[in-house]
């Protein structure tokens, strides 16, 4: 079986994205799940750029890492400079690692138009750059920027960088399509071309800039590359890099070739969301393989095939990429959806046609009203155990009441809640601020329920999404009030639907609390 060498730059180029800026903790924490993964090479940074890369690579050396070997990343010498006066060159010599990944110019339109020196000087700082790191005892990566277009435009001079890079001693030849407008066919095309010319290992790194960056780096591994570069989830600047989350199962499942474990592989959608998490980017429902869609199926048909045999509807296990299958709920579902998300929920429900259908009827109905259960599965268990006559509510609601006023001076609004509920015989009335009506709901209803179940300290609202459901109604139009609440362990979806948007916010807030405490009592 072929070996594919794996190389994560989400460190360096995912962080490039907009939205995204990793502080040192981060990035360690994130070299630490990418380890994991059991990718082989993790780029940690440009460290002549910034001090935070510098600081980076001081603090991974305390940690202990099983799979990955830490690159440090950075140009070739500056023209008419010798590598040993050059900053970026010592930069790189100061990260102390072990492998040192430099890029150059191998399109001679950047050569001429922004390096502005003659070609063949931009030949030494390659061949330069590459020896000085080796003579230092480094093992060198070239990244041959803007290789593919450069090839398009001269592909005598395109391959004149990698053969300087190679006779100096580079150890992997890394072809780069920066700007991500290359075609599959031109990929394939392109790399064989190059594979003739060479007796190395060829790399790949592609951009996303055409939606091809995933199908470039899969494709030239089929035309002889090994080593493939990209970054979790995708991220990187523009459009974004090859995304890693996609290629290894593509790699390892649909091609048989051997870049991580299957173990690893079941760490795939953790690792997904875990990086997207500390990344501060919302994770795609619908991303390939680790979103929450990705094995999700709504229409009944669909339903009823997939639970007679799976791969009617699915292209590969879920389990292989740590990921599961979800049945969906929604006015398009029928009896075998029902049944399907019962069991998958441990509710219970048999195969009662009578006792099935009225459930269904209802959720219909539900649906019609606006309500939205596929995404608030917590509260559609909560529906269902309700209908069956199977829950049994952990509090008895009596009032409640919001007030939002200002006061004159005050720079804020100020909000007040007031809970009125009864925990079998004792009644109990409270009342907290919050930075808002629903926030001082959730803090008066949490307040009064505290005595009684201490664990909802550990819970916390984190996601808060309304949705107009009839704009033409105006300030009178139904909402849909969708509420993410968390724990140490889980987080769950609730909903609400009303024509008044505390009363929405409200009927999610008590299914979010009466989930967390009814997922407590199944402990």
């Amino acid at each position: 079986m072929k070996k594919i060498t794996l190389y994560d730059t989400t460190l360096r180029d995912g962080s490039q994205s907009e939205g995204i800026s990793f502080s040192v903790a981060d990035k360690v924490r994130i070299a630490q799940k990418i380890d994991e993964l059991g990718i082989q090479y993790i780029e940690g940074g440009w460290p002549g750029s910034n001090p935070k890369d510098m600081e980076f690579f001081k603090a991974i050396k305390k940690v202990r890492l099983l799979n990955a070997t830490i690159t440090a990343f950075g140009a070739t010498r500056r023209a008419r400079t010798s590598p040993s006066r050059d900053a970026n060159m010592r930069a790189l010599l100061a990260a102390g690692t072990k492998v040192v990944t430099i890029f150059g110019k191998s399109w001679d339109l950047h050569v001429k138009d922004v390096f502005k020196v003659p070609l063949d000087e931009n030949l030494k700082m390659i061949s330069d750059s590459v020896i000085f790191l080796k003579k230092r005892g480094k093992r060198v990566f070239y990244d041959a920027e803007h290789f593919f277009d450069g090839y398009k435009d001269n592909p005598e001079y395109a391959l004149k960088t990698l053969f300087a890079a190679q006779e100096a001693g580079a150890e992997v030849l890394v072809l780069c399509d920066t700007n991500g407008g290359t075609l599959t066919s031109e990929i394939f095309k392109i790399v064989e071309e190059v594979r003739r010319h060479l007796d190395i290992e060829l790399g790949i790194h592609t951009h996303n800039d055409s939606e091809m960056a995933v199908s470039n780096s899969v494709v030239s591994v089929q035309a002889g590359c090994t080593h493939i570069q990209g970054t979790i989830n995708g991220y990187g600047e523009r459009c974004g890099n090859a995304n890693l989350i996609s290629i290894v199962p593509i790699l390892k499942l649909k091609m048989g070739l051997d870049c991580v474990s299957a173990i690893e592989l079941k760490e795939l959608t953790e690792a997904s969301r875990f990086v997207s998490e500390l990344s501060n980017m919302k994770q795609l429902d619908n991303q390939p393989f680790v979103g929450n869609s990705a094995f999700a199926h709504k229409g009944g048909v669909h339903v009823n095939a997939v639970i007679k045999n799976p791969r009617t509807y699915e292209h590969l296990d879920p389990a292989l990429v740590g990921n599961r299958r979800r049945i969906l709920i929604s006015e398009l579902s029928g009896k075998s959806s029902i049944l399907a998300k019962a069991k998958e929920l441990n509710v219970g429900l048999d195969k009662n046609t009578n006792r099935s259908r009225r459930i269904l009827k209802l959720l219909q109905d539900l649906e019609h009203k606006g309500y939205h259960f596929e995404a608030a599965e917590a509260s559609l268990e909560l529906l269902m155990k309700r209908a069956m006559k199977r829950f049994k509510s952990f509090f008895e609601l009596g009032d409640f009441r919001v007030i939002v006023e200002r006061r004159e001076g005050a720079a804020d609004l100020i909000s007040e809640a007031t809970v009125k509920l009864k925990v079998g015989n004792k009644r109990q009335h409270t009342a907290a601020l919050g930075d808002g009506p629903v926030n001082a709901l959730d803090n008066a209803l949490r307040k009064a329920l505290k005595e009684f179940y201490p664990s909802l300290e550990d819970m916390h609202l984190s996601d808060f999404k309304v949705r107009v459901l009839d704009e033409k109604a105006g300030t009178a139009a139904k909402v849909r009030v969708l509420i993410q609440s968390q724990d140490r362990k889980n987080s769950w979806w609730t909903v609400g639907v009303s024509e008044n948007i505390i009363k929405a916010s409200w009927d999610a807030l008590v299914d979010s609390i009466e989930y967390k405490l009814l997922k407590d009592q199944k402990r």
